[in-house]
């Protein structure tokens, strides 16, 4: 079984989706992890969009990344540059670090439908990645 961490700014909105779709698209396979530089806590909207297909994220918490420097991990996926920029050395020499700088929907003002939209393109963009990187890692 493989451990994967996901990190992002605030571990509120993009590494959430990422972590709730790598846990069901892994399965068995892995156990994952999200973290972020900060905690901003989870996203209403991202329990929102991710319960729209039946991922539930309502018992994720925000967590900081020092909380998990003493996992072994085979996988840091970061999901924003500024965690990519700023995330902590890990003991695990052999962690494969993979970075994919997704749009932030959390930043986005205007009508609510122009808002759930954007959740909606993200968490499209997340899964897509999310089935590409066990069909490449874990399968």
């Amino acid at each position: 079984m493989k451990s994967i961490l996901v990190l992002c700014t605030g571990n509120s909105c993009r590494s959430q989706i990422a972590h709730g779709f790598l846990t069901h698209y892994a399965g068995a396979k892995a156990v994952v992890y999200s973290a972020g530089i900060e905690t901003h806590g989870v996203n209403p909207r991202a329990i929102a969009t991710m319960k729209e297909v039946a991922i539930d994220l309502q018992g994720h918490s925000s967590n900081l990344v020092d909380e998990y420097l003493e996992i072994p991990f085979d996988f840091i996926i970061s999901v924003c540059d500024l965690a990519a920029e700023n995330c902590p050395v890990f003991p695990s020499k052999t962690a494969i670090r993979l970075h994919h700088n997704f749009s932030d929907p959390s930043k986005l003002q205007g009508r609510e439908e122009e808002i759930q939209a954007a959740f909606r393109k993200t968490r499209e963009e997340i899964s897509s990645y999310c089935q590409d990187f066990v069909a490449k890692y874990l399968d």
